[in-house]
């Protein structure tokens, strides 16, 4: 099958001709059809991801078409229509047990801990407890973009922000993630404010939803404006871009009792930001992440999508050949898309 492959952690990709993965005993092998470009397979190529062992193929935001199954699988077939969370379960741990697949203790993750979707065809483990059915009227395309950051928002807001109709929320950084969190924010009933330091990404985040636009570059102080804007601060704040700068911004940014929810990772030399804490005693603050979203979880977010309440495609930037995701993954760190980039051609 032809792949792209990096060999060292910060060349250039290439693309090139693989031997297929083999099908897993309890799992399936997917065509891929589609394939987002995310930040977190920057960080993966740039190596800091300790799961990735080399030569490596990235991509785990994909959705396709089951072309074999494994024998031990009981609930898919061949032809049949499937995403797959970005964080695979192994559906037997405590964490498992508990509903909480997203953070397994054994699990395994396409695109980091095994080869990715930047290729023609993937193998997916575990198919019973990873697979999700998608329904005719959902694209492959759009399918591919819940992968990571749109479910990883919605995660984020729905279950661990808990936001609702009347709050107020801030969003930090209108990437993928950042113009995820509006867009769900804003069909909870939500008034959002959305901050980053590029006005074409400001006016992505205005059609995703967003009420009103912070550019950060023309403030001095980020967090007293949004707590101007909201009269006191939000219920809510995002820190979908994973910086220092954009993390204290988020806690400084809260209301009493408010939640800062981190979904942007923080690595590298952003890990570890300093955190107002004096802010979280004071005020009661709540500190959470969000890694992931379960399987069993999809079905809320899909009906979401079917009732017309929430329209991902509105996030979708340019579609690509697998041969233009060279250039595009290792350009991830300009902040140059507008939108999220998806592979639809292999």
């Amino acid at each position: 099958m032809k792949a792209l492959v990096y060999e060292s952690f910060g060349q250039a990709p290439k693309i090139t001709q693989v031997a297929d993965p083999e099908t897993p005993e309890q799992g399936i092998l997917l065509e891929v059809k589609a394939s987002g470009i995310c930040r977190s397979d920057w960080h993966g190529w740039k190596g800091h991801d300790p799961d990735i062992q080399l030569p490596h193929v990235p991509g785990h935001e994909f959705a396709g078409v089951i072309l074999e199954v494994g024998k031990g699988v009981k609930n898919w077939k061949i032809g049949d229509r499937v995403t797959v969370p970005f964080v695979c379960a192994c559906g037997r741990c405590l964490s498992c047990q508990s509903g909480n697949q997203q953070i397994c203790d054994d699990q395994y993750q396409p695109g980091f801990t095994h080869w990715g979707s930047f290729a023609q065809r993937v193998a997916v483990h575990r198919a019973d407890t990873n697979l999700v059915q998608l329904p005719e009227s959902v694209s492959f395309e759009v399918a591919a973009s819940l992968g990571c950051r749109f479910a990883t928002s919605f995660r984020g807001v729905v279950a661990q922000g808990k936001v609702s109709g009347g709050q107020w929320v801030a969003v930090h950084g209108c990437g993928g993630v950042g113009l995820s969190a509006i867009l769900i924010a804003a069909a909870m009933g939500a008034t959002v404010i959305a901050i980053d330091i590029q006005d074409n990404k400001l006016a992505l985040a205005k059609a995703a939803g967003a009420h009103y636009l912070v550019n950060a570059k023309n403030t001095s102080d980020v967090a007293s404006t949004i707590q101007e804007l909201s009269k006191g601060g939000v219920h809510v704040s995002v820190d979908a871009l994973g910086s220092q700068v954009t993390c204290y911004s988020s806690v400084a940014s809260l209301r009493k009792r408010g939640k800062h929810i981190q979904i942007g990772l923080l690595a590298g030399t952003e890990s570890n930001p300093p955190i107002p804490m004096h802010l979280v005693i004071a005020k009661e603050l709540e500190i959470l992440g969000s890694h992931g979203m379960q399987a069993h979880a999809y079905p809320e977010l899909m009906q979401l999508i079917l009732e017309g309440k929430m329209d991902p495609e509105k996030l979708i930037g340019r579609r690509i050949t697998l041969e233009e995701a060279a250039d595009t993954l290792i350009r991830m760190d300009t902040f140059e898309e507008n939108g999220m980039v998806l592979i639809n051609q292999f």
